[in-house]
């Protein structure tokens, strides 16, 4: 099931159509309460979130959805009319698979939607255990980060960037590498987001933080080694 969340009634329509044609069981609604009692008969494969709604905005949704252990790792592909940069990052930091900006097209619409349930289900779930680098611990079941026994709030990226560098500790990990697996793309003109995201991670961890270290020109690396740069 396909669950797609957009007040526009004649975007709803056409979005729900597309997907029917194409052989998707889809299912849509004008607002988060409505979005909300539909969660409680299904969990679906792919939510279809658009931003502007009245009631929650999209990107309280996608907070509630990434927070709850039942909807975490259902993929999400954000629909809007906002098509600044600021608001893409904004989307795929809170936990976005995929943005789409409107205007679209239908074939566009549909091909996206494909590929995000193809990497979807080509995603091993995540193993349900703690991973500890001196002071740094994050439990993977809760969802949970702690820093020298601290509590850490973290936000959906900021989390996976940790996971990626507690997963491969004393090990290099180069910037193609980091965008890949943290932002899915491979695009390096936007690896300034991940000197952002290792910037505030490294403040929010506190001394902790200095165990991510960066290995100039390549990448970085959690280490008890010195810094390269």
């Amino acid at each position: 099931m396909i669950l797609i969340v957009e007040d526009d009634s004649g975007i709803r329509e056409l979005e729900e159509y597309a997907l029917q044609s194409n052989g998707f069981d889809a299912r849509g609604c004008e607002d988060a309460a409505h979005f909300w009692a539909m969660l409680r008969d299904t969990t679906p494969e792919l939510v279809i979130l658009d931003v502007m709604l009245p009631d929650e905005d999209g990107y309280q949704i996608l907070g509630k959805l990434r927070a709850d252990a039942a909807y975490s790792r259902v993929p999400v592909i954000m629909v809007t009319a906002k098509t600044g940069e600021i608001d893409v990052v904004k989307g795929l930091d809170h936990g976005a698979d995929d943005y789409l900006c409107k205007p679209f097209g239908v074939m566009e619409f549909i091909s996206r939607v494909k590929a995000v349930l193809r990497r979807s289900a080509a995603a091993a779930p995540a193993p349900n255990h703690l991973l500890q680098f001196g002071e740094i611990e994050l439990d993977d079941t809760s969802r949970t980060v702690r820093a020298a026994g601290a509590p850490v709030e973290l936000t959906y990226k900021e989390f996976a960037l940790l996971h990626l560098f507690l997963e491969h500790p004393e090990e290099v990990l180069a910037r193609e590498r980091i965008m890949k697996e943290v932002w899915d793309t491979d695009d390096l003109l936007e690896s300034r987001t991940i000197d952002m995201h290792v910037r505030t991670l490294r403040q929010k961890l506190g001394a902790a933080g200095d165990a991510i270290r960066t290995v100039r020109k390549v990448g970085y690396k959690l280490t008890m080694e010195g810094n390269d740069d």
